[in-house]
This record gives C-alpha cells, structure tokens and sequence, in this order.
C-alpha cells in the first residue's frame, strides 16, 4: 500500500515516513505521493448497477484525475505537485480513467481507496 501525505493542517499521532519505510521489507521502497486535496465522496455508483462488483480507485489515481482533468494541469505540472515523473502522473491520470469509464460501460460501483497511511505537512 502506498503512502500518501496531505498537504493541510497537521493531524495528532501520524509518524515520520522513514519509520513506515523500515516497516517495508525488500525491495526498493516506494515513494511518497503528496495529495493537496482529500475526496469527500468515497464511492460513486451508477444506476441502473449492472455488476456488484467494485472498482477500486486509488487515491493517487484520484488525485491525477483532479489536477490534469479539473485543474487543466499537464501531466508534467501534475506530476510535480504530487512530487512523482511525469510518467508516474501519466500512468496514475490514465489507469483512474479507465476505471472510471468501466464505470459508465459496465455499470459497476466505484470505490475511492481510503489511504493507509496520512501524513499530514
């Protein structure tokens, strides 16, 4: 699970992320997404709902989704905001709009991931 960080006013309890990527294990650790702006809708389902099946959203998917799509980002301006590549972005804006358009064509729910871990900064 990725670990994401909110940019607002500081909660009571989160830990530094050095300490989470101890936790880890092998293999290279991940990075770090900074998210400016937390969903307040967590989960979207069409009518009539064709499937019970779920579509999970991650939050990072979200986010792209919000800079390039309502924000009219570029990838790249995305990208640096959330502070991963460019191809990141891309990868993140390309695979929350297919999930999305499953959405509309399949008729399944979508859910937006709650995240595991929130630091805010």
């Amino acid at each position: 699970m990725r670990d994401y960080y909110h940019r607002r006013g500081r909660r009571g309890g989160a830990r530094g992320f050095q300490d989470r990527q101890r936790e880890r294990g092998r293999g290279r650790p991940l990075k770090e997404i900074v998210i400016e702006a937390l969903p307040e809708i967590k989960e979207l389902v069409p009518k009539p709902l064709k499937s019970k099946e779920k579509i999970m959203l991650t939050i990072a998917e979200y986010e792209a989704m919000r800079l390039v799509d309502f924000e009219g980002l570029n990838q790249d301006e995305a990208g640096q905001l959330m502070s991963v590549s460019r191809g990141t972005s891309w990868r993140l804006f390309k695979s929350g709009r297919i999930k999305l358009l499953r959405t509309l064509l399949e008729g399944k729910r979508v859910v937006i991931e709650k995240p595991a871990v929130v630091d805010d900064r």
